[in-house]
Parts: structure tokens; sequence; C-alpha cells
């Protein structure tokens, strides 16, 4: 049972949408480039929270990671 609430725990974290944070340590990246990115349009499409805090999709930041991959 304890295997089944990991699982599940798993699944729950990975559908859970990003922080600015989150986003910018798995790319090891300062925020200020996060929002540097952000105003010249080359960032992942965010979520904006009623009190003004961002969110990234999963799905939405795996998609923006796949297309910034190289074609050589």
């Amino acid at each position: 049972m304890t295997r089944t609430l990991r699982v599940l725990s798993d699944a729950a974290e990975s559908s859970k949408p990003l922080t600015v944070a989150d986003f910018c340590a798995e790319l090891r990246i300062s925020r200020s480039t996060f929002y540097d990115w952000r105003a010249k349009g080359r960032a992942p499409k965010c979520i904006t929270l009623p009190n003004g805090s961002l969110r990234i999709r999963r799905s939405e930041y795996e998609r923006w990671l796949a297309s910034r991959e190289d074609a050589a």
C-alpha cells in the first residue's frame, strides 16, 4: 500500500504546475533570465494566478523544452 501511495504522490507531483523557482532550478538559470526570456517571448506559456504568481504547466514545459532541441 505504501508503494501505491508513493506512485500516486509521484503522479500528482508530476502533474503539478511548476513555480518560477522550480523552472529556474531545473534549467539552472536565474530568475532574471527567466523574466528576460518572458519579456522577449522566449519563455514557455505561463498561468497567472489571482495573486500575480506565475505557474508553468509541466506539459507546456516539456513541449517548450522539446521545441528548443537542435535539429542537428
